[in-house]
């Protein structure tokens, strides 16, 4: 990581902050309404649909697996670079060993005291519960194959490219002093670890470059540009190129309306997903409207509405977020302070790595 001023120190950090907790308000918010039809929201919650948190899994807040997964993705690139002083560079491998323990999250009571590898987050007894997971990252992490890495040449379900492989990408978009084609790259590396479809982790790819020309200072349209070049580059980049190519002219077409969110599709797969989160993201007045636009339509609206916020959250900054939406979200304590120890990460690494605090925060394994 270059030197960067105090001012940019602090500018970073409030979009890490920004991007995750805007990814989970959006997730929040859409986690009571995931399986309804926009006609059934419409007529149980007002014409304007959701307007706020409505209960969900038992609480208002409540987050799904969009925002677990999140939180271990970024959690495993905190071991990768951890790892890397010792030689072992090899990121994938980190994220999908990350990825094994959120999969443990959907099976167990809570913490097995017995691992040694789980760190603090995997202690955090709040994200022990199924919130709808999909099924193909189920299905990617377990079996007894399980530690089998995934690659592009041999993904794991080959023919998914279901949303589970977007709304989880944001982190990679953080790592700032990345070139945009490595964190494409490394966001692919890591899809295929659950999704083998290319629209699914071309999508992703896609995702992660725009969060990444934000992160870096860009707008969205600009990330937008970057990552329709970098999909050209790649076979069967077709739907995701269209998906995103959709998403601009829906723009351009006129005010912001449910119907032209619905036009993109439901979001249940990847392409789909990051379309409607990106052209709500695009045409937001502010960071509550265009979560709340990203959320009411007939679909899969905790990840749509997870996608805007990461956006929307990494291109404002953690101040810009409602504040009535903040301190109702669901481990809003943990999910601070994992960005800050990512950014603690990137800008202090060598100096924590030979610290005891910080292994036992991330051990190896």
């Amino acid at each position: 990581m270059p030197l960067w001023s105090r001012a940019q120190q602090q500018d970073f950090r409030s979009r890490v902050r920004g991007c995750l907790l805007g990814g989970a308000i959006g997730d929040a918010l859409g986690a009571g309404i995931e399986f309804e039809p926009l006609e059934k929201i419409v007529e149980t919650h007002g014409p304007q649909g959701v307007t706020g948190y409505v209960p969900a899994y038992g609480r208002r807040g409540a987050v799904t697996d969009d925002t677990q997964m999140t939180l271990y993705t970024l959690d495993g690139l905190i071991r990768a670079h951890i790892n890397r002083d010792g030689g072992n560079w090899h990121p994938p491998s980190d994220v999908h060993r990350a990825y094994l323990r959120w999969a443990a999250t959907q099976r167990d009571w809570g913490p097995d005291e017995r691992r040694s590898d789980l760190g603090w987050l995997g202690r955090e007894e709040w994200l022990y519960a199924q919130r709808a997971p999909g099924q193909s990252c189920l299905s990617g992490l377990s079996g007894p194959d399980a530690d089998r890495l995934g690659t592009v040449d041999e993904p794991r379900n080959p023919h998914s490219k279901g949303c589970g492989t977007v709304m989880r990408a944001a982190p990679f978009g953080l790592l700032t002093a990345w070139e945009p084609a490595l964190v494409f790259q490394l966001a692919v590396e890591c899809s295929v670890l659950t999704h083998g479809h290319p629209t699914g982790y071309l999508s992703a790819g896609a995702f992660a470059v725009i969060v990444h020309t934000v992160a870096r200072g860009g707008t969205l349209e600009e990330g937008v540009h970057l990552a329709l070049a970098l999909l050209s580059e790649r076979p069967r980049h077709e739907e995701a190129t269209a998906a995103l190519r959709a998403a601009l002219d829906a723009v351009r077409a006129g005010a912001p309306s449910q119907e032209r969110v619905e036009a993109l599709g439901e979001g249940w797969v990847a392409e789909e997903a990051l379309a409607i989160g990106l052209y709500c993201a695009l045409v937001a007045e502010d960071v509550k409207s265009g979560l709340l636009l990203a959320v009411n339509h007939s679909g899969d609206s905790d990840s749509t509405g997870s996608i805007c916020g990461n956006l929307l959250g990494v291109l404002h900054g953690e101040t810009a977020l409602p504040p009535e939406l903040v301190i109702e979200l669901e481990g809003r304590g943990a999910i601070l302070e994992l960005a800050d120890d990512f950014v603690l990460e990137l800008l202090h690494g060598p100096e924590l790595h030979g610290t005891e605090g910080w292994r036992t925060r991330y051990p190896a394994g």
